[in-house]
């Protein structure tokens, strides 16, 4: 096995330049730390920026997700269709609120869920079908949102991987009923932690802003008869707010947003290029009409039981590799409430032999050629 080279190479990291700096400083000297005028910005340049009316910005995609399925009526004794193969928060958001994860299979290629699958799941008590757009790749949004119509549920899009993916032209928001994201340091931007909902769906948006902030409603009709300072706590609400400090991060991350994707899919095409001939390893698919961000490069190892040689071989020589994800309907916090009974095979399939090699915008060519060599020496000697 070769020696480690080099400094240790990681799957994801984030890019923060001296734009960023600048504009968390001014922030800091500015008159607002928590919720302000940065947030309210912020949310209406992510909303631009996807194609929709309205942009609720919280402090995780997990605060995101459970907000959204709220927003769409998830509570006690409603389930949640959704992929085993995403991170907890797509499902744990559901047990937030007494609902139910149900999970279905994946796409055998893509990852994604797979919209008849869903539909034989679907019953009187599911409230939302929940897609995860992994690795960047977004779902069949076509399929899913006609079937969504027809069974009268809300689509609500986990698209935690894809800020700025496009399906047929079109964000996962405009598809979705809603979709919802983070700016976790290895997603397309970063304020560090934070999310937001993406919605045409002014109601939602509103409910969702309230329920951020403790569920306090200021009606001015109140305030005419009470007096300035009076407000009312309607429905039980969170602390979900964002900071202004980090919304101004999050503003100069989202300028540098096309130049980020850019750079995503041109290192995503040189693996693609650099690994098309190595008959060890199986390519991330592409689905026609699909523009994906690019958040993962998932390689998969042919046979399953190779992946771990793999993993710790590309460790040893300072490849930061990861897996994406190990099923949720294998964790016993889902075993062991009776959630995994169905089936999954694609899904455990894919997390079986998945493995993530390091891709992110400020990766160097030079960054980018030692990725290639080592996997390519790697997948020689150990697969």
């Amino acid at each position: 096995m070769a020696d480690p080279v080099g400094t240790p190479l990681p799957y994801g990291r984030q890019w923060i330049d001296e734009d960023d700096v600048a504009a968390v400083s001014a922030a800091l000297r500015g008159d607002w730390l928590t919720t302000g005028p940065e947030v309210a910005a912020f949310e209406a340049e992510l909303a631009a920026r996807e194609g929709v009316a309205g942009a609720v910005a919280v402090s995780s995609g997990t605060a995101a997700l459970h907000l959204a399925y709220e927003a769409a009526g998830v509570g006690p004794g409603t389930e949640v269709v959704t992929s085993p193969l995403t991170f907890a928060a797509t499902a744990n958001a559901a047990l937030y609120l007494g609902a139910t994860p149900r999970f279905v299979d994946v796409e055998p290629t893509t990852g994604t869920l797979d919209p008849e699958a869903a539909e034989a799941a679907t019953r009187a008590t599911t409230r939302v079908w929940a897609p995860v757009d992994y690795a960047g790749h977004p779902a069949d949004y076509e399929a899913l949102s006609a079937l969504t119509a027809r069974h009268g549920v809300a689509l609500i899009a986990d698209a935690c991987h894809s800020l700025g993916a496009r399906y047929r032209g079109r964000s996962p928001a405009q598809w979705a009923d809603a979709a919802v994201h983070s700016f976790h340091p290895v997603k397309a931007i970063a304020t560090g932690e934070g999310g937001a909902i993406l919605s045409d769906r002014r109601e939602w948006c509103e409910r969702a802003a309230r329920l951020r902030s403790h569920g306090v409603v200021r009606d001015p009709e109140a305030q005419e008869e009470h007096g300035p300072w009076y407000y009312e706590i309607r429905e039980l609400g969170f602390n979900y707010r964002i900071p202004d400090v980090l919304c101004a991060l999050g503003r100069s991350q989202l300028a540098k947003l096309p130049r980020f994707l850019e750079r995503r899919r041109a290192i995503a095409t040189r693996y693609l290029d650099a690994f098309a001939a190595e008959d060890r390893l199986e390519l991330p698919a592409l689905a026609p009409d699909v523009d994906p961000a690019w958040h993962l490069f998932v390689l998969r190892v042919r046979e399953a039981k190779r992946r771990r040689p793999l993993f710790e071989g590309l460790l040893a020589r300072g490849i930061g590799a990861q897996l994406h994800y190990p099923p949720l309907t294998r964790q016993p916090l889902y075993r062991e409430r009776g959630l995994a009974s169905t089936p999954c095979p694609h899904a455990e399939d894919f997390a079986a032999r998945a493995l993530s090699i390091p891709l992110f915008p400020a990766m160097t060519d030079g960054d980018v050629e030692r990725v290639v060599d080592e996997v390519s020496r790697a997948a020689r000697e150990l697969l």
